[in-house]
């Protein structure tokens, strides 16, 4: 017996995956709560690595976006109780001109955004986005903002995070990924574009106890091509591609990560360990802003503030140095952000709750 919703979720892939990361967590935690999914997307082909197990999963089907236009494909599917419109793409039209032609009602159309700590957020979350043309003239859309404070959406959350790390064996992980790694060694992660920082963190960390692994693609190329002409080169080892669980499970075990985009960056609060964010670079530079009203929401102290514009490229200057005394500083900043969301309602909850996406009037 079928239960729980059924739920349309649409995914582009622009670049770098994230945006599927962020679908196929949203795809699983809505399976793992009791609903059924259906993901549609144009490139699924990183979910052979970030989900191996993504196209037998119960109560999941992963679908390419060009069926959506298909006649026949829609004759045949029941139709879904609610449409995600994820990050900015458009449903394609034969899909919803196929439902007004055979559905007494829309479905709830959640129009869901990318993440940000900017004030303006709270007063767009849930707001009504009116549909002025098209097949679907006259339906409604609701604005749906992921965020950090209870006025937002939230964030991705699985019911069982907590369980998990409490279960997860710290020790045997860095044993394995990091064989013999002394006493006192940091362990890094470096998940990142290319920053113009780069070779200036690997000349600071020459010489200092620590291993940095970094994650594969973009950034094993970015420190390949940082590490030419460098007479020392610090420790380091390449990561193979991990699924999503292997990842989160990185950011546990280690003393400090770097992250970048918004699925790692939400990971990276929920570890609890010191982290630096790689936010996406924009044209305009509109991400210096986002990253700022970041750092205010996590209230980070000036050491951490310096870290951050210097490795995205906002100041110049030289990286602060990078011991147990900053990383202590660093922790107590991210755990008690962590204690903070933890109180709050996850995304996938506020998703399903149809009075919290009532859409506002003003």
């Amino acid at each position: 017996m079928q239960t729980g919703q059924l739920w349309d979720i649409f995914c582009t892939v622009i670049d770098n995956h994230g945006d599927l990361g962020v679908c196929w967590r949203l795809t699983r935690q809505l399976r793992d709560v009791g609903q059924r999914v259906r993901l549609w997307v144009d490139d699924a082909s990183a979910l052979a690595w970030m989900a191996p197990t993504a196209h037998q999963e119960p109560g999941i089907e992963v679908r390419p976006w060009a069926d959506a236009s298909q006649a026949s494909t829609l004759k045949a599917l029941p139709p879904a109780d609610v449409w995600v419109e994820a990050f900015g793409c458009d449903i394609p039209e034969a899909f919803v001109a196929h439902a007004v032609a055979t559905r007494a009602q829309q479905p709830r159309w959640i129009n869901l955004e990318y993440l940000s700590a900017e004030d303006w957020v709270p007063r767009m979350h849930q707001l009504p986005s009116p549909i002025m043309s098209g097949p679907a003239k006259g339906w409604t859309k609701t604005f749906f903002y992921p965020g950090f404070t209870p006025d937002t959406g939230g964030l991705l959350r699985e019911t069982d995070l907590v369980a998990r790390q409490q279960r997860f064996d710290r020790a045997a992980w860095r044993e394995q990924h990091a064989p013999q790694l002394p006493p006192g060694c940091l362990l890094i992660s470096l998940f990142c574009y290319e920053p113009a920082a780069l070779p200036q963190l690997l000349a600071k960390l020459v010489g200092t106890p620590h291993h940095l692994l970094v994650t594969p693609g973009r950034p094993v190329a970015a420190v390949q091509q940082a590490l030419k002409g460098m007479p020392d080169h610090p420790s380091w080892s390449a990561l193979p591609y991990t699924d999503q669980n292997g990842f989160d499970e990185m950011l546990w075990a280690c003393d400090l990560n770097f992250v970048r985009g918004e699925d790692s960056l939400v990971r990276a609060l929920w570890a609890g360990q010191p982290f630096i964010w790689h936010i996406y670079p924009q044209d305009d530079n509109a991400h210096h802003a986002k990253l700022e009203a970041f750092l205010d929401w996590l209230q980070a102290p000036e050491s951490l503030r310096k870290a951050h514009r210097v490795w995205n490229g906002m100041e110049a200057g030289e990286w602060p140095v990078i011991d147990s005394t900053v990383l202590a500083d660093w922790s107590v900043c991210v755990q008690a952000a962590r204690h903070s969301l933890l109180k709050q309602r996850d995304l996938v909850h506020q998703c399903m709750d149809p009075m919290a996406n009532t859409a506002k009037t003003n």
